[in-house]
């Protein structure tokens, strides 16, 4: 049985622009597992949670996930990273769809993964929402 950093690890590459695998990405997740962004103030359940890791590939197809640290406890794996890549499609915000500005983005993260049995059953994404606003150039 896979441990909890080796879940988190393959569920982040199957979001990876050079390795986008939604139905994989999907997968990590229990039945009534879910994802949050939290400053979008957005949730994604079912066959929405592809949405996350899909549109994110639409707007920066060259996009990857760096990641710096990863704290494991009692189920609980907090991962410290950069969400980095190439504005060169759509993106889909709360607000509207932003046409691709060829920007690149560097965003630091913090996500938390609740796991159960093997699966994921929350995910909330505390992304800087205002740095990557500031790097596609909607704010000064």
């Amino acid at each position: 049985m896979q441990n909890d950093i080796e879940i988190i690890k393959e569920l982040y590459d199957a979001a990876e622009g050079a390795t986008l695998d939604l139905a994989k990405f999907v997968s990590f997740f229990s039945d009534d597992g879910y994802v949050r962004n939290v400053p979008a103030g957005q949730e994604f359940r079912g066959k929405d949670i592809a949405t996350v890791a899909g549109g994110m590939a639409v707007a920066f197809p060259d996009i990857h996930r760096e990641i710096f640290n990863i704290y494991v406890m009692d189920g609980v794996v907090v991962v410290e990273l950069a969400i980095r890549g190439t504005h060169t499609g759509d993106l889909a915000t709360p607000a509207g769809v932003l046409p691709p500005s060829g920007n690149r983005i560097d965003v630091p993260c913090c996500d938390v993964f609740h796991v159960m049995d093997g699966k994921v059953v929350a995910f909330h994404c505390y992304n800087m929402a205002s740095i990557m606003q500031q790097q596609l150039g909607l704010s000064g």
